[in-house]
């Protein structure tokens, strides 16, 4: 069985008060009979522009009944607000694959590149290519320039996948760090996808309010769905606080 959970730094502090550590203590619906995989994403961000862009979601202290959530920047870093999404994946449900990439696997922080990839294998093969999606979870870009970055996949089969994140223009990026959820793809019962801002206006035509219907590709759950969302692309220039631009959402039915 698995649902899912969301935090705002605004639960435990006004967002006029930016702090290089905001966490607070979650207790799950009910205890796990051993502590759950809790795949974390970030899906709100309000960082200072004059501020490199630093921000990172954690969850430490696992346990059956609860963990503890953290939003943190550091160094120069000014996080007003943040917040982050997490599914409970309890320890038998096993179509559940779940892991994370970092750039810092791929190269060292004083020497940024536009693009990183790595070849991810399935600690267990699936029968077919399943579904897997892909979220942000730890950012670090410099401030002066735009604020550009995107992490998809690739090359999907039985046995793994490739994960990117990439930026580009004159984007620096010196870390990131994506999580993963790999699911299979004949289960009627889960549903993924992503909306993104350009699916309801141009690029260079922002605009503060974006909104999009989503269908569940015409499955029809028994009850109201769980739904995880997270960030995966976001485009920025350095004139504006930093903005999400499109996520994944999951939904299921517990069982």
């Amino acid at each position: 069985m698995s649902t899912t959970g969301s935090w705002i730094t605004q639960d435990v502090r006004p967002s006029d008060k930016p702090q290089t550590v905001t966490a607070r203590n979650i207790t799950f619906g009910k205890p796990f009979p051993a502590p759950p995989r809790l795949p974390l994403g970030l899906s709100l961000l309000d960082l200072g522009k004059d501020a490199h862009i630093r921000v990172a979601a954690s969850a430490e202290d696992i346990t059956k009944e609860g963990f503890k959530i953290s939003l943190n920047t550091w160094g120069d870093g000014v996080l007003y607000s943040a917040g982050a999404s997490w599914l409970e994946l309890s320890p038998n449900y096993l179509e559940y694959q779940t892991g994370e990439f970092s750039t810092e696997d791929d190269y060292p922080l004083d020497k940024p590149q536009l693009k990183t990839s790595r070849r991810i294998n399935f600690a267990r093969p699936y029968f077919t290519p399943p579904k897997v999606i892909v979220f942000l979870k730890k950012l670090g870009m410099n401030k002066n320039r735009n604020w550009l970055i995107i992490t998809k996949v690739s090359d999907i089969d039985a046995n793994g996948f490739t994960i990117h994140i990439n930026t580009w223009g004159d984007s620096i990026l010196y870390r990131a760090v994506a999580g993963w959820i790999a699911y299979p793809e004949d289960r009627p019962y889960i549903f993924s996808g992503t909306a993104n801002t350009q699916d309801v206006r141009p690029w260079d035509k922002p605009q503060l309010l974006n909104s999009k219907s989503i269908g569940f590709g015409g499955v029809l759950f028994w009850r109201t769905p769980s739904v995880f969302m997270a960030t995966i692309h976001s485009i920025s220039t350095t004139q504006q606080t930093f903005g999400s631009g499109s996520w994944p959402r999951m939904s299921h039915r517990p069982g």
